[in-house]
Order: C-alpha cells, then sequence, then structure tokens
C-alpha cells in the first residue's frame, strides 16, 4: 500500500497534498480528511437512480424534469434533481408532484434496465470486497477493512475509482458515504448529493452527531419522531441527555438502539447475505373504487404474485398481510398468523380475502397490497391441511400442476376467471 494521504483527487484520483486544487489535474474536487486512509465502512448510493437510467437512455431527457410514476393516479418513485428542485419527492402523489412540477416527463418505471444497471455496479463493487450487503437496487453497505493490501491504496482511493468507473462506462453517478459504521455510512452518503463524497471519522462523531435532528436516524419516521417529540427528544444532544435505562423504559428495544446512536455507536456488521423478511406486492388504481369484484380480482392477482417470487426463492411465510389506501390516502393494515407457513397463492389469497371482508370501511380505495413475512424456507410449508376446509389439498396439488404446466408453456397457458376481473 501507498504510504499515508492526507488528500485525494475524486477525478484523477492522485493522492496529493491537502489543498483546494489538485496540484496533478487542477480540478477543485479534492477530498481531505485526517482519518482518509483508516476509514473503512462505506455506503454507496446511485443519485436519483431510475430517472438517471432513462436520461442515459435518453439523451433528449437532458435538463427537462423527470418523474418515474405509475400514471396520474400512482405515487412517485423517484424524481431527477430537476423535478427535486421543485419540490418533487419519492412517495409523493402524483397529482400532486404534477402540481409543482406541471412540465415533467412522466415515465412508467423499466425495471429491467434498472436491474440490468444494477448488477453492472454490484459486479465492479465485488471487485473491491465481498463484503457488500445490498440495501436496494441502486444503494449498498460496502465492508472494505483488509482491503488496502490487497488493492495497494486505501478504502476512500478504491470507493472514488468505483463511482468514477460508474460514470466513464455506465453513464451512472453514485454518492459514498465513509465512516466508521453502518449507522454513520449512510448519513455521509447523504451530505453531499448528487455525486458526492463525505467523510465522518471517529474523532469528529460526537461534535458533528450532537445538534442534528433525531430524524436523521435512518428508521425514526413520523410517529417515531412524534413519540420522542413529546418526550422532549429533538436533537442528539437531547437524547445525551437521558440514562439508558430511561430510554429503554419509555421505548423499549428503540429506546436502547438510541442511545447507542446518540453516542454514534453502531456495532451491526455488514451482511452480504441479509436475510429476506417479508414478500409483497401492491397496486395504484387508475381511479378510487369500492366494488368487491375488481378489489377481490386484484387481491388473486397480487396473492398470485406474491407466492410466485416465494416460490421463486424458496421461501413461505406465515403472516398473510392485506394494505389498502383510502381516497385520502389513509392507510389499513390488516394481518392474521396462520399455523403453518405458506407459499401457496390459493392460501394467501383466501386469507388476505377473509381480512378484506372482515374491513367494517367500504372505501372508496386507490391502493391495494398483499404480503407474507415471518419468512422461512419452504421445505415442510403447506403440508398440514385443513380441516375445516376439506378441499384445501386438492387446491394446493392443482396449484402445483399449475405451475409446472406454466413453467412449461409459459405465464398465460393457465389463467383464472378471476383473474380476469
Amino acid at each position: 500500500m501507498s504510504s499515508r494521504i492526507s488528500a485525494l483527487c475524486r477525478d484523477c484520483l492522485s493522492e496529493i497534498p491537502a489543498a483546494r486544487r489538485c496540484a496533478v489535474c487542477g480540478s477543485p474536487r479534492v477530498l481531505s480528511h485526517p482519518e482518509l486512509d483508516v476509514l473503512s465502512i462505506a455506503h454507496m448510493d446511485c443519485d436519483a437512480f431510475y430517472a438517471s437510467v432513462e436520461k442515459r437512455d435518453n439523451p433528449g431527457l437532458e435538463g427537462k424534469p423527470v418523474i418515474i410514476g405509475g400514471g396520474r393516479r400512482g405515487v412517485v418513485s423517484t424524481a431527477c434533481y430537476v423535478a427535486r428542485i421543485r419540490g418533487v419527492r419519492s412517495a409523493m402523489p402524483m397529482f400532486q408532484a404534477l402540481k409543482l412540477c406541471p412540465d415533467a416527463v412522466i415515465i412508467k418505471p423499466r425495471m429491467e434496465a434498472y436491474v440490468e444497471a444494477s448488477r453492472a455496479i454490484r459486479a465492479m463493487m465485488e471487485e473491491l470486497t465481498p463484503a457488500i450487503e445490498p440495501l436496494s437496487l441502486d444503494e449498498a453497505f460496502l465492508d472494505m477493512t483488509g482491503t488496502a493490501r490487497l488493492h495497494g491504496h486505501a478504502p476512500a482511493v478504491m470507493l472514488a475509482r468505483l463511482v468514477r468507473r460508474m460514470k466513464d462506462e455506465l453513464g451512472l453517478t453514485g454518492s459514498i458515504g465513509l465512516s466508521h459504521n453502518k449507522f454513520l455510512a449512510k448519513v455521509a452518503s447523504d451530505l453531499d448529493k448528487p455525486h458526492g463524497f463525505s467523510i465522518i471519522g471517529k474523532a469528529e462523531t460526537m461534535d458533528f452527531l450532537r445538534d442534528k435532528p433525531v430524524g436523521l436516524i435512518w428508521g425514526v419516521g413520523a410517529v417515531t419522531r412524534a413519540a420522542l417529540d413529546k418526550a422532549g427528544i429533538r436533537t442528539f444532544s437531547d437524547l445525551l441527555r437521558w440514562e439508558q435505562t430511561d430510554l429503554i423504559a419509555r421505548f423499549g428495544g428503540t429506546g436502547e438502539r438510541l442511545w447507542h446512536l446518540a453516542r454514534g455507536q453502531d456495532r451491526r456488521r455488514i451482511s452480504a447475505h441479509e436475510p429476506v423478511k417479508s414478500i409483497s406486492k401492491e397496486t395504484t388504481f387508475n381511479e378510487d373504487t369500492s366494488d368487491p369484484d375488481i378489489l377481490d380480482g386484484h387481491i388473486w392477482r397480487l396473492s398470485e404474485q406474491v407466492a410466485d417470487r416465494a416460490k421463486a426463492k424458496g421461501h413461505a411465510g406465515r403472516v398473510v398481510t392485506l394494505k389498502l389506501k383510502r381516497a385520502d390516502f389513509k392507510s389499513l393494515t390488516r394481518r392474521v398468523s396462520l399455523h403453518d407457513p405458506t407459499q401457496l397463492a390459493d392460501r394467501i389469497y383466501r386469507t388476505a380475502r377473509a381480512l378484506f371482508d372482515q374491513l367494517d370501511d367500504p372505501g372508496p380505495f386507490r391502493l391495494i397490497g398483499c404480503g407474507i413475512s415471518d419468512l422461512s424456507a419452504a421445505e415442510g410449508a403447506d403440508l398440514g391441511g385443513d380441516l375445516l376446509d376439506p378441499n384445501a389439498t386438492k387446491r394446493s396439488a392443482a396449484e402445483r400442476a399449475t405451475d409446472s404446466i406454466r413453467e412449461k408453456f409459459g405465464k398465460s397457458a393457465i389463467v383464472k376467471g378471476r383473474a380476469l376481473r
């Protein structure tokens, strides 16, 4: 490995003395930090990934506000930075996004293109380290500990090389966060987007966090923030005034996690084999509906899609969840635990339909979703039968036979009548 470095040019990758501009290429994109060559836990987040892929593949979109989403009645999947400047955000209702940015170009997601780009980025990451924990198609944690001897450069240099390769070879940009644990690496990757590289070192951790809002913590959403606010906790400094036992007594396991994060402590390891925790699918309607036949058809199709994914991955779930969103955006979620796990569309559907029948809300609804969780291996699933439903075993056998036929002749070889509603 090269001698200790204090600064790095992110454009030409020269290891240089700290300066405002690179002495080699003149670039102002110089990264300087006293712990530059020792930190090894990173988070890489692609910049407006879906929109960036669309702009790369269609140069005519350059400079235009682009929103990826499912039509006027859907929600925003992601938006380019031109649209974000206008106030457009992910998960925003499309009608609201179009009010903020009426000249936006709306594009339906092309998942196959995004998956292909994600795989190419993942291959580049794997050249750096096997310790990669993907969070989604466009972001991942990387543990670069011990890789300096292999590559002959500090992790920071190799990470800068990664994002330069992404731009040169794939036409996509990403932002890097580098620190000494996962929590701070993810925080850092949001500090300088797009195409940024930020560092939070050990020595500066407490000073950096002290006055930051608790909403900075990944997973602390509106409900948790409201509970913390009620307790007078708005910043990390507020958290530091609480004893660990008091936080646990007030907030349970979340309180213990908050106590450690307030001190910049995160002992989670980067896992290359993070288990899938749930499988779900949802759809947003073009028009709000309370028609039970239409809703029933959607429950079946979603259950079938969830089952297909579960079978493909060799998973089964013990908990079935039904999710609906009203026209006023109020969400309704119902779930039930089964006696044994399932991966069958028929069983998921019948359970979700029973949850729907128990609702006391007539709608209309704008979104519906189904899913399974509390996952386990598929071996041993759906073997118990149902004493209250003597035809369950026959339907199970029929579904397995249908799967075999579809595998040979395609998904459209057999279509259930309810799927046409």
